[in-house]
């Protein structure tokens, strides 16, 4: 008999991977595009509840994909909201930022399978550092523009805006490259088939992060 393969012992294969972010991503956009035409006031909410079930998910020691949906069906309700004001606001960003997601997503794919990018501990510190001051200057812009010390986009406004927000897009490039590399070595040391929706999870937040950056 031929030798067992990765799927055949219930280990998680890149296949297990991809069916699973696929699947989570077309629940996204069905979800968005909906949102988008009949509720977009409801963005708010989705907002917060996929804040609330997105952190229930990351402490969460085993993955479950049930929580996992409610997450992407909540993020849904909120990109398709908050997207229909920018493109109201800005007639063609929307298409724009998709357009530049996917460029972003296929490059940082290239430079890790290529290896010309490499997940070192320098690489791991820096993104750490770096995620921890941008979390920092995000809560502290919010809290200032919710105490009218600052108006509207706060700190995020004008010429500044633009550069964190460029910050932004380098540190989710990053991310997606400490992802790709999480699933190599999560296929390579045979972990569990349910782990895949943990892949797919940790992918799904880096790009939706990428996506309103």
């Amino acid at each position: 008999a031929p030798a067992a393969t990765s799927a055949d012992t219930r280990r998680m294969t890149y296949d297990d991977v991809i069916i699973k972010t696929g699947g989570l991503l077309a629940l996204l956009i069905a979800v968005g595009a909906l949102t988008w035409t009949m509720f977009p006031q409801y963005y708010i909410l989705g907002a917060i509840v996929g804040l609330v079930f997105g952190l229930i998910n990351a402490f969460k020691k085993e993955p479950n994909p049930l929580l996992i949906v409610i997450y992407t069906v909540a993020q849904g309700v909120f990109l398709g909201g908050i997207s229909k004001i920018y493109e109201t606001w800005q007639s063609g960003v929307v298409l724009q930022a998709v357009l530049a997601t996917v460029c972003v997503f296929v490059a940082a794919l290239f430079l890790f399978t290529s290896g010309k990018v490499r997940v070192t501990p320098k690489f791991t510190k820096m993104l750490m550092i770096g995620m921890v001051g941008y979390l920092l200057f995000s809560l502290v812009n919010v809290v200032l523009v919710m105490t009218g010390v600052l108006d509207g986009w706060g700190m995020r406004g004008g010429g500044m805006g633009i550069a964190v927000g460029l910050v932004a897009v380098a540190l989710a490039s990053m991310a997606l490259i400490m992802d790709f590399d999480s699933i190599a070595v999560g296929v390579r040391n045979g972990i569990p088939a349910k782990y895949a929706w943990s892949a797919a999870f940790g992918l799904m937040v880096t790009l939706i992060w990428l996506y309103t950056e």
